[in-house]
């Protein structure tokens, strides 16, 4: 499934989204993720002995969220999008993804970096969308 032109603007502007992951007995685990957009799919960074690893690792399946509040709340717009995730470790993708986060996010080098050694990239694909407040 494309996401929608709209759709993926929105994710790629968002500077934090929510990641929902679930183990595989089915127990939810939620983050918040720094994420950027390329080619139509949603990716973010993760040490790799994070929960939200192991959980994709069991689970592929992966819910992601973002949303902007307003107090007119005929302004709200947000989005769930459904879709299955893949780890991304030591490869032209890693490294790829590496660089638009360090360009998105200056403080990543520094505060965060992510080392070939303990670090991994997670891909994204949609396979499902809820949205609202968008046209």
């Amino acid at each position: 499934m494309r996401l929608r032109k709209a759709h993926l603007e929105f994710l790629g502007l968002q500077r934090i989204i929510h990641v929902a992951t679930a183990d595989a007995r089915g127990t939810p685990h939620v983050v918040p993720v720094c994420p950027v957009v390329d080619d139509g799919r949603v990716y973010f960074a993760s040490a790799t002995t994070g929960r939200k690893i192991e959980n994709l690792r069991a689970n592929a399946r992966v819910a992601i969220s973002a949303d902007e509040y307003s107090e007119a709340w005929d302004g709200l717009r947000g989005l769930v999008v459904t879709g299955m995730a893949r780890v991304h470790a030591r490869d032209a993708t890693f490294r790829r993804i590496r660089r638009r986060l360090y360009a998105k996010y200056p403080q990543y080098p520094t505060e965060s970096a992510l080392g070939d050694s303990d670090s991994v990239v997670v891909e994204v694909t949609p396979t499902g969308i809820f949205s609202w407040g968008f046209d």
